[in-house]
């Protein structure tokens, strides 16, 4: 596949009517290494032959482009060097193996691909898995812990909101060891906006409320078992807010681990990474403080007497917990700093760098 005008990577996105995908467009427009080269509706429908801004108002001066039927050759003949699947995980685990046969990368934001067990499919999503060879093959996307894969990637399965919020905190811990090997306890709150952007009774502004929903039974403990190394009873509560993502997770740590200990851990882990903040010692994640933003802000606190570990993540579930982290793994799929798109700054001094650039060109 060829890039696009002035060297930029060709992007089209599929399933462009909803959150994630109005969130994904939103950083492609604005990405100065990207070419949004076409939208289409999820499973060949959903919101074709309309003008995105119709769809999502936010986008209104920013792009006319409309949305067209997804179908194979269609994504195909806008010849993208990326597409991004915003889109049910039938669909995804449908379109996935053309588009990658193809030569494109993938980025898949559905669960189509996260979990390599296909036997797991019908218990926890409801399909039989046609291609396993390629949940072989994929990559998990979570940007700061599989970043060398992700460099090489076909196909890049995006992870799950709430197995992010919870994977960035836990597995440090239990690769350096630091954890008992008992069940750690994750309890979540999401924003409505988890459940998608089909109406229900109870994400009605008038019904929603908070609660418990998915207890024992949710579909993201299995990804959240897989990426932690970590024997996980998940519970999962909706929140009375549209977005974000708050978890607590208490877990019991081997003899002598100490709260230093965990902070030294998790911040050589992340010191580097320019989406992780681990917060100063008393300072706990609120969902405001992530919210529109691709962070993940964390905190930890340890019982010494009971060994009993208390940690705290906060994310935003459509950006780092959707589009930001797919539109994250693209920049490092790429080749481009990781940032952009993202963060509207590096953009802003992407765009001074290559000015003066040019401005000293002329001049000599």
């Amino acid at each position: 596949m060829s890039a696009g005008r002035g060297g930029r990577i060709r992007v089209a996105l599929v399933g462009a009517a909803g959150y994630a995908g109005a969130e994904a467009i939103a950083m492609l427009l604005r990405h100065p290494g990207v070419e949004l080269c076409g939208l289409f509706g999820s499973e060949g429908k959903s919101g074709a032959g309309v003008r995105i801004d119709a769809l999502h108002p936010r986008l209104r001066g920013l792009t006319d482009l409309c949305v067209e039927a997804a179908s194979e050759a269609a994504i195909l003949e806008c010849r993208p060097d990326a597409v991004m699947l915003a889109t049910p995980h039938e669909a995804s685990e449908a379109l996935a193996p053309v588009l990658c046969r193809a030569g494109v990368v993938v980025l898949d934001l559905s669960a189509a691909f996260r979990l390599r067990d296909p036997a797991a499919y019908p218990t926890h999503y409801g399909f039989s898995h046609r291609h396993p060879e390629l949940l072989r093959e994929a990559v998990y996307g979570l940007a700061e812990l599989n970043e060398e894969a992700i460099a090489a990637a076909q196909l890049i399965a995006v992870p799950g909101c709430y197995p992010t919020s919870v994977a960035l905190a836990l597995r440090p811990l239990v690769e350096s060891a630091l954890l008992d090997d008992r069940t750690v306890i994750v309890d979540s709150t999401s924003g409505v906006s988890g459940a998608g952007r089909s109406p229900s009774l109870r994400s009605l502004f008038c019904e929603v409320s908070q609660s418990p929903y998915g207890v024992l039974s949710h579909r993201h403990q299995p990804e959240m078992a897989q990426e932690t190394g970590a024997d996980i009873i998940f519970t999962p509560h909706l929140g009375p807010y549209d977005r974000g993502i708050l978890s607590t997770m208490h877990a019991t740590l081997h003899e002598g681990v100490t709260e230093r200990d965990i902070r030294a851990c998790l911040s050589a882990r992340y010191t580097r990474c320019a989406f992780v903040r681990l917060l100063p010692e008393g300072t706990w994640p609120s969902v405001g403080a992530v919210e529109r933003t691709n962070f993940c802000d964390m905190q930890v606190a340890v019982d010494p007497v009971r060994r009993h570990l208390v940690a705290c993540s906060a994310i935003d579930n459509l950006v780092k917990g959707a589009a930001g982290q797919a539109v994250q793994c693209l920049n490092i799929r790429f080749g481009m700093d990781e940032r952009l798109g993202i963060d509207e700054r590096v953009a802003a001094h992407a765009a001074a760098l290559r000015t003066s650039a040019q401005l000293a060109g002329a001049a000599s």
